[in-house]
This record gives C-alpha cells, sequence and structure tokens, in this order.
C-alpha cells in the first residue's frame, strides 16, 4: 500500500544535524543524490524544496533588472503552479467513490 506524503514519518538527525529525506519523497519531488534543496522557515514549519533544473528554471537568470530575492521567489511560484497542476489532476483521477470514505 503506497504512503501518503502527508502521513509523518520519523526521521533521525545525526550528531551533524543532518537527516535523510525519505526515499519516496526523493523519488516523487525529483531530489537527485547527491544534490541540493532549499530549506528555509515558513509560517513555524522547516520547508524543504528541491532546487529546480536548468530546465525548470527556463531563462529565469535573462533579465538584469532583477532584485535580489526574486529569483528565488520566482522559483517558489513555478513550484506552487507545478503544485496545483498535480493536485488538480490527481483530483480528477481519484474515484468518484473515494469521496464517500
Amino acid at each position: 500500500m503506497p504512503s501518503s506524503t502527508r502521513d509523518p514519518e520519523i526521521v533521525r538527525i545525526s550528531q551533524k544535524g543532518q537527516a535523510t529525506i525519505p526515499k519516496s519523497l526523493r523519488e516523487k519531488y525529483g531530489i537527485d543524490t547527491p544534490g541540493a534543496v532549499f530549506i528555509y522557515e515558513e509560517d513555524e514549519r522547516i520547508v524543504v524544496e528541491p532546487v529546480p533544473s536548468l530546465e525548470e528554471l527556463n531563462g529565469i537568470h535573462s533579465s538584469d533588472d532583477r532584485e535580489p530575492g526574486d529569483v528565488i521567489e520566482d522559483v517558489r511560484e513555478i513550484k506552487r503552479e507545478e503544485r496545483r497542476r498535480e493536485q488538480e489532476l490527481a483530483d480528477r483521477l481519484r474515484p468518484e467513490d473515494a469521496d464517500d470514505e
């Protein structure tokens, strides 16, 4: 039975403060190993986001009139839109009788 990404998993923190992202989440979000992720605090939570590939950025650095922080906000917006589309697709594919559970 596949686990939901909403079901929390316990991850141990090493003495160096290192944690391992579970394989199922790395695969789902395309986090390569070795690789890099963004990590930041938002609404009293620690958020981990994959660093987008160069293809996903698709010219995001091409403008010279960007302010510091604009690129990361653009990346976050791309990711939000991607998650929204994935959720819409999941909702469409979910069997109608799943709402009755």
